[in-house]
């Protein structure tokens, strides 16, 4: 449990004042980032927020790598593959990410060159990492939603690849497009790694049960990336100084997908991140019903959703607020269910 404090304290402390050196740097160069105006169809009420320090993604992926690091300085803690995979999977992601943001602001537009690519770009390299943990790992391949066995189904390694690919790929895509008010994205991110957190903690306290590969170790780095979320929102929350930008939803969202892999949770990821998944869905549906009405009919007054709910009046800390509520409910329910489910084979293997 040590380990898991220091990887959290570490990384906020970190990622607190290297949040801050971002903004410093950004300041003093007059760049930020650039906002989708009218004749992108974008949220113009946003304008005012152009030149906002951007990239803060930088803070928060470095600050929870060297947390977790430190964790394993004191001892006692093994130094998993898993882990240091995961690590790769979600550095690789957000160098995409920087590219992307960094294309941003060198142009001084918010459509970088890997605008319509991205998603093509970025399932590419899933597919491959997500090999790589396969053939490098012991990580479960069945379909799970507490643990390995419930339901317990058998995937074949490249059904298990195809899978697991998705729900990661999707998760950073979610989460891209939930980062769109000020705290809305870190502070989401910040409840699911503490579900995660829990959830593996859980996990090696009672591995008989679980069955996972270095449940601690997948712990600490749960902890590190909500630590590094924590001392990054303390200068995202309304009004922002920074953003996180691509380089940080693409970190995030993939960490996110690979701890529902790794903890055997695929199941309960979207109730995890239940915004995520409503955010999304907000824009599949908006084109689905604009397409479906030969472009001119839309479901919503601007998807993603919460640009939505700002156009019907609400400010935008009641939108921030009232989705962070809705998006801890939804994690609490998550965590609920994983610890019932426990307490049922808990139950069992007392004989009662």
């Amino acid at each position: 449990m040590i380990a898991v404090l220091i990887a959290g304290a570490v990384s906020m402390v970190l990622s607190l004042f290297g949040t801050r050196a971002l903004i410093s740097f950004f300041d003093s160069i007059g760049k930020g980032q650039p906002i989708l105006g009218s004749d992108d169809h974008g949220p113009v009420h946003h304008m005012k927020k152009q030149g906002t320090a951007t990239m803060g993604g930088i803070a928060i992926m470095l600050s929870a790598f060297i947390g977790w690091a430190v964790a394993h300085l004191r001892g006692g803690i093994a130094l998993s593959d898993q882990a240091m995979i995961m690590w790769a999977i979600c550095g690789v992601l957000s160098v995409i990410g920087f590219l992307d943001d960094f294309l941003k602001v060198r142009n001084a537009h918010n459509r970088g060159i890997f605008w319509k690519k991205k998603g093509y770009i970025t399932f590419g390299l899933v597919v491959v990492m997500m090999t790589w943990l396969l053939l490098g790992t012991g990580v479960s391949e069945t379909l799970s939603f507490t643990r390995f066995d419930f339901p317990g189904w058998n995937l074949s390694p490249i059904l298990w690849v195809v899978w697991t690919s998705l729900m990661v790929w999707a998760t950073t895509n979610a989460v891209n497009v939930t980062d769109g008010l000020d705290g809305l994205a870190a502070g989401s991110a910040l409840f699911g790694f503490l579900a995660f957190t829990v959830i593996a903690y859980w996990a090696f306290r009672n591995p008989d049960i679980y069955n996972l590969v270095n449940p601690l170790d997948l712990a600490v780095f749960s902890a590190a990336m909500a630590g590094a979320c924590g001392g990054f929102l303390w200068w995202n929350a309304a009004p922002a100084r920074i953003f996180m930008g691509d380089v940080g939803a693409l970190g995030i969202g993939a960490a996110l997908g690979l701890l529902a892999v790794t903890t055997n949770t695929h199941m309960l990821l979207p109730l995890i991140c239940a915004l995520n998944v409503m955010e999304a869905g907000s824009v599949a549906l908006q084109m689905g019903v604009f397409k479906a009405s030969g472009r001119k009919k839309r479901l919503f007054r601007m998807s993603p959703i919460h640009h939505h709910f700002e156009l019907l009046g609400w400010p935008e800390t009641t939108v921030i607020i009232r989705f962070w509520i809705l998006s801890g409910i939804c994690v609490a329910i998550a965590v609920g269910m994983f610890i019932a489910d426990f307490t049922n084979i808990a139950d069992s293997f007392a004989g009662r």
